[in-house]
């Protein structure tokens, strides 16, 4: 991810108190008190896209955060990686659609926008990229998928 959630997630590390998943809750407040949207440059498969968001994050399963569904129909067997976009809202909006992440109803919300791609490279400046709440640098990030590059074993049901 590179935006609203990245800038969360690099506080709510930084900080000392409170322990625990509140913390999340409260960098989101601090973060969310002086923000405003991203300029974001997309390259999807290939084509070129500019637009402003509050975040975007590359997802190849439904959930991340701790049970956070922000790509609900996400799958890791698809070959395909979604694209989530929550394009520029009013701080408000943004408070009151958060608590829609974790049930996935957050997706009707007609700021709220995936796209599929096997391909994705994201420019946002120089802002923080974080990866399942690990920092993996700063834009720009460039996710793809590579059919078969992971072998699982695992028991037949």
């Amino acid at each position: 991810s590179a935006g609203f959630d990245a800038l969360v997630n690099r506080r709510a590390n930084a900080m000392r108190f409170p322990k625990g998943p509140s913390r999340y809750q409260v960098a989101m407040v601090a973060e969310l008190a002086s923000f405003k949207g991203i300029a974001y440059r997309a390259v999807i498969d290939g084509v070129e896209r500019n637009f402003e968001a509050m975040l975007c994050a590359v997802a190849n399963s439904p959930a991340f955060g701790g049970g956070m569904k922000i790509a609900p129909d996400a799958s890791i067997t698809d070959g395909l990686l979604d694209l989530f976009i929550v394009h520029r809202i009013s701080r408000a909006t943004l408070l009151r659609i958060f608590p829609k992440v974790y049930t996935g109803e957050h997706v009707t919300h007609p700021a709220v926008e995936i796209i599929r791609a096997k391909s994705i490279t994201l420019d946002s400046g120089d802002m923080p990229a974080y990866s399942d709440g690990e920092a993996v640098g700063t834009s720009p990030l460039t996710a793809s998928v590579v059919p078969g590059a992971l072998l699982v074993f695992a028991p037949a049901r």
